[in-house]
């Protein structure tokens, strides 16, 4: 969504994401209670992700507004992360089912990490998700969910997707409400994106329904790089 506003759109790169991140909030908000309803969430991973999350889009909001006051300091700085967050989405999505297989072959030879070890590090990853999250708007879908493949190879598809859309909920609410206080949003732009993605949600659950995984992924990764190569260079 935010490059698509930014490269064809025109939006202001600042405004792109702030904007982004409110919309993602309200329409993930559905998917939390759907996710819920089935019991496919993993309660304990979601908040030890918004452990590390929330204070550091708290922080790296904070760190914007002190570092970068001038808007073209700000514009650039979100494209640079914009192309690089969607760089690493796309390398996400191509080996996703890599890093899971990896992390279930060490789990069956007891090489595992312990549950410590493993908590810590997805605190981290939290961190990490947080500040990609609040700079360019984009993380905390197809790269939360490949570190979590990895990190907890027992935990189902379905879960890893529930877990990982409850954790953005509260992650783009707060990174949206930063970039409120920034003055970096469009509300009428956000009326008109909500608007729009009612019956595009349910186009594009019918056609994602009829093309094979193995063409959609890559189709979008190569979508991502070059898209994420265009903002960085």
């Amino acid at each position: 969504m935010t490059p698509l506003l930014v490269l064809v759109f025109g939006i202001s790169p600042a405004i792109a994401v702030g904007t982004d991140l409110l919309y993602a909030a309200i329409t993930k908000a559905g998917g939390t209670w759907v996710h819920a309803m089935r019991k496919t969430v993993n309660w304990r991973v979601a908040g030890l992700l918004a452990i590390g999350s929330l204070p550091a889009s708290v922080a790296t909001t904070l760190a914007l507004k002190s570092l970068a006051p001038d808007v073209t300091e700000l514009s650039t700085l979100i494209t640079t992360m914009l192309g690089v967050a969607l760089i690493l989405t796309a390398g996400a999505l191509l080996f996703k089912d890599k890093l899971r297989e990896l992390s279930r072959q060490r789990a069956s030879h007891h090489e595992g990490w312990s549950k410590r070890t493993t908590s810590i590090v997805t605190v981290l990853m939290g961190v990490v998700l947080g500040v990609l999250v609040t700079i360019s708007s984009v993380g905390a879908g197809a790269l939360g969910a490949a570190m979590l493949f990895f990190l907890y190879p027992r935990l189902t598809s379905v879960q890893i997707v529930g877990t990982d859309i409850v954790h953005a909920v509260p992650l783009t609410a707060v990174a949206g409400l930063g970039h409120v206080a920034l003055g970096s949003v469009d509300y009428s732009l956000l009326g008109s994106l909500l608007l729009g993605s009612l019956p595009g949600i349910y186009l594009g659950s019918h056609l994602a329904a009829k093309i094979p995984e193995r063409v959609l992924r890559p189709t979008l990764a190569g979508m991502l790089v070059l898209i994420g190569g265009k903002l960085v260079f």
